[in-house]
């Protein structure tokens, strides 16, 4: 009897923690849109939130509004400007997301223009980066992932809709994130140089000249390719490539008063110290001899072959033959 009666106390405190976990759980939700009955309530609650700029509980609104009513009339405007809620409340992996959603579901939408807008406005303000806004951080030395992500969202947006009322202002971030990636590219040459790896850096700058013309990084560009020549001892290209900065660049930092070209002679060399210490003591500058500017007589190919074949013009010892070498 006891038992059975400890059991059925344990089955009626289960039954009142369940029932009091919906009502401080599951419950809470639903008293919020407890006076809420129509579709038009709810959307227009939302927009109220918005409009207030209580983000997180227009999201919340929102969600309600389309769980509720997922065919209704104001479903379609609930998930655009749920887009713009989650941008405005800081979540811009979910603004992205919700962008993507609404373009999946609703191709065909009037406001599918603005969908593919603050995509790439998504991309572009998190690319910024909250710090950012309290440190001066150079964004042409950061990852250029989310940049590059942008800039195709808004390419996606001018190339569908041309005449959109965002067209202007995505065209005029494009440039800005055009400027950026081809400065991202010098960034990524110089430190190739630094480390003389010449032909990497040679190719980062043949791809700024090729794909972003018309910026300021281009420049620089061609600066990069006459060092890079200059280096790796190919004087003719080099003259080439100086001969076109000069003509287009004449006051780039690279050329001196008499129009020669100024090679850099640091390079990053860390020491143990620096490194170390992270870079608070000690210093990662050196200031190596030059690189070879010449082509040799012969290629490095050709040094071993010859090398190799040399010793087989000499007469061998039997003693040598005997030892295979060992003792010659």
């Amino acid at each position: 009897m006891n038992i059975q009666l400890t059991k059925s106390l344990s089955l009626a405190l289960i039954a009142i923690l369940l029932t009091g976990c919906g009502l401080f759980g599951g419950d809470e939700d639903e008293d919020k849109f407890a006076n809420l009955s129509t579709e038009e309530q709810f959307y227009q609650r939302a927009l109220d939130q918005l409009n207030s700029q209580n983000f997180r509980g227009s999201i919340e609104t929102y969600q309600a509004l389309e769980s509720r009513f997922p065919f209704g009339r104001f479903a379609d405007q609930a998930q655009i400007e749920v887009v713009y809620a989650y941008y405005r409340n800081n979540d811009l992996e979910a603004s992205r997301a919700a962008a993507d959603r609404f373009i999946r579901l609703h191709p065909e939408n009037d406001n599918v223009d603005y969908a593919f807008y603050m995509k790439g406005l998504a991309s572009f303000t998190e690319d910024g980066g909250f710090i950012n806004r309290f440190l001066p951080v150079d964004q042409t030395k950061r990852d250029p992932g989310r940049a590059e992500e942008s800039f195709a969202d808004f390419s996606q947006l001018l190339a569908l809709y041309p005449d959109s009322p965002y067209a202007a202002d995505a065209r005029a971030r494009m440039v800005y994130l055009r400027n950026n990636l081809a400065a991202y590219e010098i960034h990524v040459a110089n430190y190739y140089i630094e480390r003389s790896a010449y032909i990497a850096a040679l190719r980062r700058g043949q791809y700024v000249v090729e794909n972003f013309q018309e910026t300021p990084a281009v420049a620089d560009g061609v600066a990069i390719m006459v060092e890079c020549y200059l280096r790796l001892g190919l004087n003719g290209l080099a003259d080439t490539s100086l001969s076109l900065l000069k003509e287009n660049y004449p006051e780039h930092a690279s050329i001196d008063n008499g129009g020669d070209f100024i090679i850099r002679t640091e390079i990053t060399n860390p020491s143990l110290l620096y490194t170390v210490s992270f870079g608070l003591l000690g210093d990662n500058r050196g200031n190596p001899p030059l690189a070879p500017t010449q082509r040799p007589r012969n290629s490095g190919s050709e040094e071993i072959i010859n090398t190799q074949l040399a010793p087989r013009n000499q007469k061998r010892s039997w003693f040598d033959i005997l030892t295979f070498g060992l003792f010659s």
